[in-house]
C-alpha cells in the first residue's frame, strides 16, 4: 500500500466532523467467516432457501438445522481481527462516530465498538415469530429443534433478516440518518451488491458530499462511481495502518 494514499485518507478523517464506517462480509472472512456470495461461499455449500422466509414457517425443523450449523456453531467461535478492533479504536478515541454492519456476527461489538448499528440484525437474539418476544440465544437450547417461546410455545426465528424480509425500520432509519450526516465514509469488505445497504455510500455521497474511502482487496460496484480513495488490500492489515496514522500526533 503506498504510504501517501494512506497518507492521504488518514488525513480527511482527521479533518472529519463525522465519520461514519460501513461494513460488509468481507471485514469478516479474516475472522474465518466464509462471505456468502462467490466461489467459496456459503451459498455455493448451503441451498439458500434455508435462509427463505416462507421456507423456513413451512419447514421450520429442516431449516433450523442448516441455520444452526452456519450461525450458532460454526460463527460462534469467531473472533475479530484487528480491522475490527482498529475500527472499535478509532470510535473510542473519536474519530468514528457510528459503525453500520451488514454483518450478523457481532464482532464490531466484541472488539469493543459501542455505536453499531446491524442492518441485517444479529445472531445474539431469537425472536418469536407469534408474540414477538425476543431472548438472548445463549439461553436457548438449541440442541432441540425447532427451538420454541418459553412463553406462548410459539417458534422461534433468528434475530437477523431473511431472504424476502424488510429491514427493520428502526435501524433502517438510524443508518440511513448516519449516512446523511457523513462527511467520510469508511467503505470496508463491501462489494455494493445486496440492497438496499448497497444504498447508504450513495446516501452519503449525494447527501453531504461524503468522502468515500473505500478498503476492499478487489475493485467493487462502487469504486469507478463513488469511491474517493480506494486502499486496496486486506482490512486487517490497511485499518491498523490507517487507525495509526489518524491517531498519530
Amino acid at each position: 500500500m503506498k504510504s501517501d494514499t494512506i497518507l492521504k485518507a488518514a488525513q480527511s478523517v482527521r479533518s472529519s466532523k463525522f465519520t461514519v464506517v460501513f461494513t460488509g462480509a468481507g471485514i469478516s472472512v479474516e475472522s474465518g467467516i466464509p462471505p456468502f456470495r462467490g466461489e467459496n461461499g456459503l451459498w455455493s455449500k448451503y441451498d439458500p432457501r434455508y435462509l427463505d422466509l416462507e421456507f423456513f414457517h413451512t419447514h421450520p425443523a429442516e431449516s433450523w438445522k442448516v441455520l444452526k450449523q452456519i450461525f450458532f456453531d460454526f460463527m460462534a467461535d469467531a473472533k475479530p481481527n484487528p480491522a475490527h478492533f482498529a475500527i472499535a479504536r478509532l470510535e473510542q478515541s473519536g474519530y468514528v462516530k457510528e459503525v453500520i454492519t451488514q454483518n450478523i456476527d457481532n464482532l464490531h461489538q466484541k472488539a469493543g465498538s459501542k455505536n453499531v448499528h446491524e442492518f441485517h440484525g444479529s445472531t445474539r437474539t431469537l425472536v418469536c415469530v407469534d408474540c414477538g418476544k425476543t431472548v438472548p440465544s445463549a439461553d436457548i437450547d438449541l440442541e432441540h429443534l425447532p427451538p420454541h417461546c418459553n412463553s406462548c410455545k410459539g417458534l422461534l426465528k433468528p434475530d437477523f433478516v431473511f431472504f424476502s424480509e424488510m429491514i427493520p425500520q428502526r435501524v433502517s432509519d438510524l443508518s440511513f440518518a448516519a449516512a446523511e450526516k457523513s462527511d467520510v465514509m469508511l467503505l470496508i469488505g463491501t462489494t455494493g451488491e445486496v440492497m438496499p445497504a448497497s444504498f447508504l455510500p450513495y446516501t452519503a455521497k449525494e447527501k453531504n458530499k461524503a468522502t468515500i474511502i473505500e478498503i476492499n482487496p478487489d475493485e467493487s460496484l462502487y469504486t469507478p462511481k463513488i469511491t474517493d480513495i480506494f486502499l486496496k488490500g486486506k482490512a486487517g492489515e490497511i485499518l491498523p495502518e490507517l487507525a495509526e496514522k489518524i491517531l498519530q500526533k
